[in-house]
């Protein structure tokens, strides 16, 4: 099953001084596992672009969707057995003690229940 999983900081980090392992370890087992399909870090908020369709006219806004202390840093996308697996995997990468991971599951096709 594939996952989508967002890489974000957080304002308040793990505190406990286990730092776990480096991104390229992460990256490179799971590239090996076969868990991760891909991923890449994003630039900085600053550099986001937001573009809607208000009455057909195309409005581009420089900055994030939100004013929020919190951005998403990058992504990685999963492809696990399920979902017990996608979290094993997204507690191991780093971001999970600075920051939060959010997993979501690839759109199944079928409607909202």
């Amino acid at each position: 099953m594939l996952y989508f999983m967002f890489v974000a900081t957080d304002t308040d980090p793990d505190r406990s001084g286990d730092e776990g392992i480096p991104i390229e370890q992460w990256v490179a087992e799971n590239d090996e596992r076969g868990t991760r399909v891909g991923g890449e870090r994003l630039q900085p908020v600053r550099d986001a672009t937001l573009v809607r369709v208000r009455n057909g006219e195309t409005i581009v806004t420089d900055g994030p969707f939100t004013e929020s202390k919190e951005w998403i840093a990058g992504y990685d996308i999963l492809d696990c057995r399920d979902l017990d697996e996608a979290i094993e995997v997204a507690s191991r990468h780093p971001m999970s003690r600075l920051g939060r991971i959010e997993l979501r599951p690839y759109w199944n096709g079928l409607e909202d229940e």
